[in-house]
Order: structure tokens, then C-alpha cells, then sequence
């Protein structure tokens, strides 16, 4: 038989409020226990098995809660602190009993922060054996070794002679700021005493920013002001306790060929998939608002993710007040994009490769992209790439772009191909779900603009490769 507890503490630890304040709801009538009102905050219930009604609300049983933080800077990852004030702090009252941050982020370090009352869980996370990749987003000064890359990839030695695992290292020098040095992402899969700032010391280098945006399959959201928190979705949650089924290998990409055996299509997005070209977007967006004399807004990208060219043209005018009519902010970026897209805009690595290997095995290939059409006909043409698809479009031409399937359900009927017949290939979350929600397998595509979504693709995307060259690489044995 199950321990049976007090009414208030059951609904305390549910977060319905204090002791005090249980006690008030009982005495004024707020509390059903078993369809009747119950007054007596004392009775002793059995949470799985007794209902309880709070204000006509059904209060079911947590053993544990996962609350998700952005943690501000200056405040320490600690359930109690006589200096500073405390991430349980930030919480609310009814939500700081038994809760814990599961690892540490610095004083100064900003970002993604797992608050719970789950001990196992926090084990898991916290682990090297595990391997849960950790993701910093760094503005370091100095400069980098040439290669840096391969030294974090190998495994670092630390100036006082501590060895860390191996990390992956992605220097964004594209499209993000650099007034407080050079932006930079860094995966590590274990957190040691100020580990990333001192990786980077012991290149010469200081860490001048640091901020946290994913651990496991948890991303931290630009919605998410610092010092805001909010509880973990189901799903959330189902992919934490189960975090090694949801972990994919580093390379999928032999997978993917033997899955594309079973495929008569492959439909592509174009930018971020195909073509680097997602920095410029930023660029151009912060160029374009500044005219009108208009801050850059963080969440701005996050928002108009996977939105058709005309979609987001009419979230600027309506969101930023733009006076220039729909077709007047179209003709802009398209003017302000060409030169970039002639000059600055490559082909990623392999897809060229790809691309010829798809046309050896006679399966079909399709771009369904959320740019305008203008754009679309500028890099096929500088890339050379046209001849490669039997059909292109835009999301433009269907009722509403990603995640919406509609585009990708266009080129799979232009086709003539069956929708669970084909293979998408995406590189944000929002065409991600586009494919899925098709029918589609989809494979996630790593790329250096969305790296900080790389959990959240990864758990999206039935495959997920970091690059197209990785669809050639030999599965290496384990050990």
C-alpha cells in the first residue's frame, strides 16, 4: 500500500502554493478530494490513488518536475548562496521545494540551466560516460591556432595538466557580431571546473561571453528571456529519460545511403541545406531594419524560421511598421541579396558529390525552399546546378510555408512521386517538421547559422549527417 501523505503537503509539492496559502484555499471550499469538499488540510491522501480538485482544477501526482531556465548573469548555480542570489531564487515559491540545477554554469555565464528533483537524471546528464553533448555559444578574444579545430577534436590537455575529452569546435565567422571577438560554438560532453574558458586559455585565447544553449536534447529558446524559466513538454521529457535512445550516432551517413534504396525521390531545401547561405539573412535583416532606424531583436530569426519570401515580408511590415508596400521590401532584399548570392554564396561540401551520385542511381530531385523566386533563379545559375532537378519550387506558390507540408507535398505530386517515397533534406527545425508532417524520412543537415538547434534537429529528423561528405565516409568500428 502506498505512504500516504497530508493534503497540503501533496498540493504544496504540486506547486498550488505554500502551506499558508493550501490551508486559506481549504477553509474557503477550493479543495475536492474524492468529489467532496474537503476543509481539513490535514487529512492524510494517497496521491495515485485519491482525486484531488484544486479551484475545480485536477491536480495528478509528479514524483519529479523538470523546469527549463535561462540563467541571467550574476547569479550562481546553487540551491543556496551567502553572497549571491541563487537560480531557486529565481523561482517562484510554490516551485523552489526540492528543486536543483543539474551541473554548474559560472557566476558569469549565461544560458540553458535544468532545474529538477530527479537525482537519477541528473546523473545521466552529468556524466562523461554518458557522452550528452553540452553546447556553448563563446565571444573569444585573441587568437585562435590555426588548428584549433583538430586540437579540441583530439582531446586537449589543460595548462595545469588536465586532459579533456574531445569537442567539437565551430568558429561563426559569419553573420554574428564580433564587437567582443570572434563567435565561436564549442560541444564538450563533460563539464569540469570552468572547463570551456579553460580549453580556450590553454590555446592563448580568453573567453570573453559564454552562454549555454543546449544540453542533450534540451535547446534553450530565444523566447526565453535570462532569468525566465518555464516547465519541460512531455516530449521534453520523454526524450530526457530516455536520453540514449534519443542520442543519433555522430555519422549517419551510411545509413541514410542504404535508406535511400528504398526512395524515388529526394527533395531538397536550398538555403542552410545546399548552399551556405543562411549568415547573410541576419545580415541583411539587421542592414535593412537599421534604415528605419530599428534594433535588431535576438528573436527575430527564430520567428520568420521556415516562413515563405512574401510570408516574412509581410511579418516586417506588420510587426516593424515598414511604410514600403509588400512588393517594395521584396524588391529590396532581393537587390540587397543578389550581390552576396553571386559572390559570397558557395555550394556546401559534397553536395556537388551528392548531387551526381543521386543522378547515377536515377532518383529523382526536387528543391521545395522558402525564398523567393528571383533568388532561386540567381544561385542556380552562379552554382550551376539547375540540370540536377526535375522540379523547383517556392513556398510562394502553396497556401502556407514550413512547417507546413504543403510545399514539399507540391514537388513530391510534381514529381509524380509517392510522399512516403521520399527523402528530405533540411538544416532547421521548422523544415524539418514541413518534411515530416509530408510523410517524409528526413534527414537533419549540421550547419554553422543553426548549429545551437542541433539537439532539437537531431530529435526531429529521422537521420541527421554534419556534412554531405559524410554520406561517403566508412561506418568506423567501435573501439
Amino acid at each position: 500500500m502506498e505512504k500516504k501523505i497530508r493534503l497540503d503537503k501533496f498540493l504544496a509539492d504540486m506547486g498550488k502554493g505554500s502551506r499558508s496559502q493550501i490551508r486559506e484555499a481549504a477553509r474557503k471550499g477550493r479543495i475536492q478530494v474524492n468529489g467532496q469538499m474537503e476543509k481539513s488540510p490535514e487529512r492524510k491522501i494517497e496521491p495515485k490513488v485519491d482525486e484531488v480538485f484544486f479551484d475545480g482544477e485536477n491536480v495528478l501526482f509528479e514524483q519529479f518536475r523538470y523546469f527549463l531556465m535561462n540563467k541571467p548573469k550574476g547569479v550562481v548555480s546553487a540551491t543556496e548562496d551567502k553572497k549571491y542570489k541563487t537560480v531557486v531564487d529565481l523561482l517562484e515559491e510554490e516551485n523552489q521545494k526540492d528543486l536543483f540545477p543539474v551541473g554548474r554554469l559560472d557566476l558569469d555565464t549565461e544560458g540553458l540551466l535544468l532545474l529538477t528533483n530527479d537525482g537519477e537524471l541528473a546523473h545521466q546528464l552529468l556524466s562523461p560516460k554518458k557522452h550528452v553533448d553540452k553546447t556553448y555559444f563563446a565571444q573569444v578574444s585573441g587568437t585562435l591556432p590555426d588548428n584549433a579545430k583538430e586540437q579540441m577534436a583530439d582531446g586537449m590537455t589543460l595548462t595545469d595538466g588536465t586532459k579533456v575529452l574531445p569537442a567539437k569546435l565551430q568558429i561563426l565567422t559569419k553573420g554574428f557580431g564580433q564587437e567582443n571577438g570572434i563567435p565561436v560554438l564549442l560541444t564538450i560532453q563533460e563539464g569540469k571546473f570552468h572547463q570551456v574558458k579553460r580549453m580556450f586559455e590553454a590555446m592563448g585565447c580568453k573567453v570573453e561571453y559564454l552562454k549555454r544553449m543546449s544540453m542533450g536534447p534540451l535547446t534553450l529558446e530565444d523566447s526565453l528571456l535570462p532569468g525566465q524559466y518555464r516547465r519541460l513538454t512531455e516530449k521534453e521529457i520523454e526524450r530526457l529519460t530516455n536520453i540514449q535512445k534519443f542520442q543519433k550516432s555522430k555519422n549517419q551517413g551510411p545509413e541514410v545511403l542504404q535508406a535511400l534504396t528504398n526512395m524515388d525521390a529526394v527533395i531538397f531545401d536550398l538555403d542552410g541545406t545546399l548552399v551556405d547561405s543562411m549568415w547573410m539573412w541576419k545580415t541583411i535583416d539587421v542592414e535593412y531594419l537599421g534604415r528605419y532606424h530599428i534594433p535588431y531583436p535576438e528573436f527575430l530569426q527564430r520567428e520568420i524560421e521556415g516562413m515563405s519570401f512574401s510570408e516574412t515580408a509581410v511579418y516586417f511590415k506588420k510587426t516593424f511598421q515598414i511604410p514600403d508596400s509588400i512588393e517594395e521590401i521584396k524588391k529590396t532584399w532581393v537587390e540587397m541579396s543578389l550581390e552576396k548570392y553571386q559572390k559570397q554564396v558557395p555550394l556546401k561540401p559534397g553536395v556537388r558529390r551528392f548531387l551526381d551520385y543521386l543522378r547515377e542511381q536515377k532518383i529523382q530531385m526536387g528543391i521545395a525552399t522558402s525564398n523567393g523566386w528571383d533568388l532561386v533563379n540567381e544561385v542556380l545559375d552562379v552554382l550551376k546546378i539547375r540540370e540536377y532537378f526535375q522540379v523547383i519550387a517556392t513556398a510562394c506558390e502553396v497556401a502556407a510555408g514550413k512547417p507546413a507540408p504543403d510545399v514539399y507535398l507540391y514537388v513530391a505530386g510534381q514529381l509524380g512521386v509517392k510522399p512516403e517515397r521520399c527523402m528530405v533534406f533540411e538544416d532547421v527545425p521548422a523544415g524539418i517538421r514541413s518534411g515530416k508532417a509530408a510523410g517524409m524520412t528526413v534527414c537533419g543537415v549540421e550547419d554553422d547559422y543553426s548549429a545551437h538547434m542541433g539537439p532539437e534537429k537531431r530529435m526531429l529528423a529521422d537521420y541527421f549527417i554534419e556534412s554531405f561528405d559524410q554520406l561517403f565516409e566508412e561506418e568506423k568500428p567501435n573501439g
